[in-house]
């Protein structure tokens, strides 16, 4: 088990240091956007491209950083009924949901999107836009976002059999929409 920790904590930092850095990914996204809107207003000269460019932005933000999100137990979830359950009901809901659910998607979305991206970089695909960007890239950000899913899927599952097993103190010892201020009340208390 030790072996599959060490893989989980590479896998964490590596989605770690690129959900953080994809952050910027929006700033720069509303900096294009604001000046491409001045410009058409005060010079009324367009591109496509600098509207492809925002959208391969966010994308990519989405993209690169839905693995950093799940890391984080970030995701959205119905708190109503999961919150009222015990917390290693709630280890068992995560692990039969990431085993059953997420990883099946992933693994799906993985082998669909592999022929789809390398036959766009072979055709060189472009926007069919005028001044349009290449859309290759695009695409392989799909695939790229999905691996990066898998992997922090595959980091998830480990660390959950090991906090089950008592192995690794619980990353996030409350959840739920109110989870901090009960775990405030309990050192209170």
């Amino acid at each position: 088990m030790g072996a599959l920790l060490a893989l989980s904590r590479l896998i964490d930092r590596v989605n770690e240091t690129i959900g953080k850095a994809v952050s910027w990914l929006i700033l720069m996204a509303v900096i294009i956007s604001a000046a491409n809107a001045t410009i058409r207003k005060i010079f009324n000269v367009s591109s496509n491209a600098w509207l492809e460019l925002q959208w391969y932005l966010f994308g990519a933000a989405f993209l690169l950083a839905a693995a950093y999100t799940l890391k984080q137990n970030e995701h959205i979830r119905i708190d109503i009924v999961y919150g009222a359950f015990s917390r290693r009901v709630q280890h068992w809901i995560d692990l039969f949901g990431h085993v059953f659910f997420l990883m099946p998607m992933v693994s799906l979305m993985l082998y669909l999107l592999y022929p789809y991206v390398m036959l766009s970089v072979k055709s060189g695909e472009v926007s069919t836009n005028a001044g349009g960007l290449i859309i290759w890239p695009a695409k392989a950000l799909l695939l790229i976002g999905f691996i990066l899913m898998f992997a922090q899927g595959i980091s998830e599952i480990i660390k959950k059999i090991a906090v089950m097993r008592g192995l690794l103190e619980d990353p996030h010892p409350a959840t739920g929409h109110h989870g901090h201020d009960m775990i405030v009340e309990e050192e209170a208390l």
